[in-house]
């Protein structure tokens, strides 16, 4: 009965992993869902919200669009607004950014020396939301406790459920 459970929960782990993958090979970004983080697009977008992004090669980057980017040194991605684009003539594109709720472009946060943005710094483009269903990830990184105790009780729950 053990073996029957164990296989359950590896078959539940593993069939998450293929839709996670599935959705980076449909939408194109290597992460295609992600949550805010902080107040820096509100009225926009507010902390907690989940959101949906793409990031077809082949589409153009313009202003007024949301867009998640990487800086190179940073670890996680930042949600804010493209507010310039400069095109070149050989169709390089570079571009800035700002938080809604910021009071200056994101020139601050980009590398040192770096004053725009290229695509290959894009990880997506917010293309739909769902507010606040994000706070769960939030609540679980700044409080890890919590997201041991929650993943041993799934990991008990799926081990120790009995099927009827």
């Amino acid at each position: 009965m053990l073996y029957y459970q164990v296989l359950n929960f590896a078959m539940i782990v593993s069939s998450a992993l293929m839709i996670w993958k599935g959705l980076i090979v449909l939408t194109g970004s290597e992460s295609p869902i992600v949550v805010v983080l902080s107040g820096s697009m509100e009225p926009a977008f507010h902390r907690g919200d989940l959101l949906f992004l793409t990031n077809f090669r082949e589409d153009p980057i313009r202003a007024g669009e949301i867009v998640v980017f990487k800086v190179e040194g940073r670890d996680i991605p930042i949600v804010h607004r493209v507010i310039k684009v400069h095109e070149k003539d050989n169709g390089d594109i570079k571009f800035l950014t700002k938080g809604d709720n910021n009071e200056v472009d994101d020139r601050g946060l980009y590398k040192e020396g770096q004053n725009w943005l290229e695509k290959k710094d894009v990880v997506g483009r917010a293309r739909g939301f769902l507010p606040y269903v994000g706070m769960v990830t939030i609540i679980m990184n700044d409080y890890p406790k919590f997201k041991y105790a929650l993943l041993a009780v799934m990991g008990a729950y799926v081990l120790l459920k009995r099927e009827s």
